[in-house]
């Protein structure tokens, strides 16, 4: 199986990763290709370190580079920007065979209309990973009214070889569990914002009382504030006030307190 993925940042990388680790042929395109290398050597070295494949047979299959016209998956994991997506996606379609299947990773955006920047939309489908890709267990395949049942059908198999677990989702704002989350999320932040309790407090109430294996707040600044805000303001838009981002969310992306990635989000890390 030869899979290209488009994007090399965190979740591109990991996406990479674990198919190396099931055997495929893998191709990540990225401007800034050491640094895409590096983190996939990085992640292979530390799944072996846990009893994982042998990072340097898998790595005998990386390659660096513009999507191979014999592809048979092109998964894109680029930012949050429907007009770069929709562009990396036509890219790509316009290199491979009839046969490829072309699938987003994003979290929250339509398939459908990602699809309608394509030549052949039903041959778009969503693989929302999860961060951090190599450990989490769930894969959202997304569907649209256009998907034919070869296309979902390929996709169950190749979430299978992974070792995860896929589940189908329609097509809508946020599809499952960013709609749910996020939801989550808002609400633990303006409890934050109303003074209810201590972020470590609320993320602790859940943790231990609901069994979740980290709490929303905590959880937000892991993925980044700033992704957490465009997420929402998307729902916001789609779906309703339900979504409508606080003002605290706000006031820290203002700041650039977006979380891990800068030190600082409602955690100091």
């Amino acid at each position: 199986m030869r899979v290209a993925v488009i994007g090399g940042g965190r979740m591109g990388a990991g996406i990479a990763q674990v198919f190396l680790s099931a055997g495929a042929e893998v191709t990540v395109q990225e401007p800034d290709a050491p640094a895409a290398r590096e983190r996939v050597e990085r992640g292979l070295a530390l799944a072996e370190s846990k009893g994982g494949a042998a990072a340097k047979e898998a790595l005998a299959r990386l390659t660096m580079g513009p999507v191979p016209a014999d592809a048979d998956l092109v998964v894109e994991a680029v930012p949050e920007d429907p007009a770069l997506k929709v562009a990396v996606l036509a890219e790509a379609e316009s290199r491979v065979g009839a046969d490829a299947v072309l699938a987003s990773n994003t979290s929250s955006l339509s398939i459908s209309e990602l699809a309608a920047g394509l030549d052949v939309p039903a041959r778009l489908i969503g693989l929302h990973f999860f961060n951090p890709v190599p450990v989490q267990a769930l894969v959202e395949i997304v569907v649209t009214p256009a998907t034919p049942d070869r296309v979902l059908q390929r996709a169950r198999d190749w979430v299978g070889r992974l070792g995860k677990t896929g589940v189908v989702v329609n097509d809508s704002p946020g599809f499952a569990s960013s709609r749910l989350g996020v939801l989550l999320g808002l609400e633990a932040m303006r409890m934050v914002e109303e003074g209810v309790a201590a972020p470590e407090d609320i993320d602790t109430a859940m943790e231990l009382g609901y069994r979740h294996p980290m709490g929303p707040i905590r959880l937000g600044d892991l993925v980044g504030l700033d992704v957490r805000l465009a997420i929402a303001e998307y729902l916001h838009a789609k779906l309703g006030p339900r979504f409508e981002p606080p003002a605290i969310l706000r006031e820290k992306v203002a700041k650039g307190e977006l979380g891990r990635k800068t030190g600082k989000g409602f955690y100091d890390w």
